[in-house]
């Protein structure tokens, strides 16, 4: 009997060991191909494959920043689940049903030359009639893409060192229909988040174009008319906070207003108004409020990005 149980024992655990060196295997082959198809450095935190539920799941994929920018992240998706037809692959393709992708962030960056980072990808470099033959790729389909897009974080370097920053808030959720490549998926990931805020002049549309993928950037997002301000609510004190801001409003524009007793700053940053509001919260808590305004139309990427700035100096 206890032979028996020992037998077992070690076939569990056999089993728990095939499991854990598969799913590595398969995500030291997904990471390297990803790698291939954006050129840029991929990693991924956790992978898991469900033989019997057909389905995949990623956490932590990110793709961060190629040759010549920060080493910070470019694209952070903190989770990733599929459904697929595994019967696919023994006839060479791959099919996958169902793609649930999570968009937490894209860190957009704009270099001293004035290059974005996401147009030095190689996906953004495809041209016309000419393939990427440096890896063969498996025929694919992707019936329904849905991703669910979050915020857009711009740092814009080349006017000077330390970068002028906006925050675009999307939050919203699309689906797509018919995806047939990986170069594809990679292009509507980058790209359609751009468009929704609104972001011209990335060579990154031509390539989704060029892709199949139908996007056009648009001079205004319609997910930002009507707000031009964000909020939070910081574990601080208000001295902390408001003399954090104040400095932070003077190094990214002009300070024009400064009103301590009743929470009040003012400034001018990139042509707009922008306006604070910080109260006290209880149990050492403050909130803060801003608004941004240029020629009356809200500007929420420059209330964000003020935003941005202040939080990273109170952690």
């Amino acid at each position: 009997m206890k032979k028996i149980r020992n037998i077992l024992i070690v076939a569990v655990i056999s089993v728990f060991a095939i499991v854990i060196i598969r799913d590595q295997v398969i995500k030291s082959v997904i990471t390297v191909t990803a790698t291939q198809v954006v050129g840029a450095p991929i990693h991924i935190d956790g992978f898991s494959l469900g033989i019997f539920k057909q389905s995949v799941r990623i956490s932590g994929f990110k793709i961060y920043n190629p040759k010549g920018f920060s080493k910070g992240i470019l694209v952070d998706l903190p989770k990733i689940n599929v459904r697929c037809d595994l019967g696919s692959l023994f006839k060479n393709k791959l099919h996958l049903v169902n793609v649930e992708v999570e968009l937490k962030e894209i860190g957009l960056e704009k270099n001293s030359e004035g290059r974005l980072n996401v147009d030095a990808l190689k996906v953004a470099k495809q041209e016309r009639g000419k393939e990427d033959k440096s890896s063969k790729q498996m025929p694919m389909r992707l019936d329904t893409v849905k991703l669910g897009i979050g915020r857009i974080v711009l740092k814009d370097y080349s006017a000077q060192k330390d970068p002028a920053v906006k925050v675009y808030d999307i939050n919203i959720n699309k689906t797509y229909k018919n995806i047939t490549s990986a170069q594809q998926l990679a292009a509507l990931i980058l790209s359609e988040p751009m468009k929704s805020a609104g972001i011209e002049g990335a060579k990154i549309y031509g390539a989704a174009m060029l892709a199949g993928v139908a996007v056009l950037p648009v001079a205004v997002a319609a997910t930002f008319i009507g707000r031009d301000s964000v909020q939070h609510e910081f574990i601080a004190g208000f001295d902390n906070v408001f003399e954090t801001s104040s400095v932070v409003l003077k190094k990214m524009g002009r300070l024009t207003k400064e009103d301590k007793p009743n929470g009040i700053l003012g400034a001018e940053i990139d042509s707009a108004q922008v306006a604070l509001k910080i109260r006290k919260k209880p149990n050492n808590k403050t909130e803060v409020v801003i608004s941004a305004r240029k020629y009356l139309l809200p500007k929420p990427e420059i209330a964000g990005g003020v935003l941005y700035k202040i939080s990273e100096k109170i952690k």
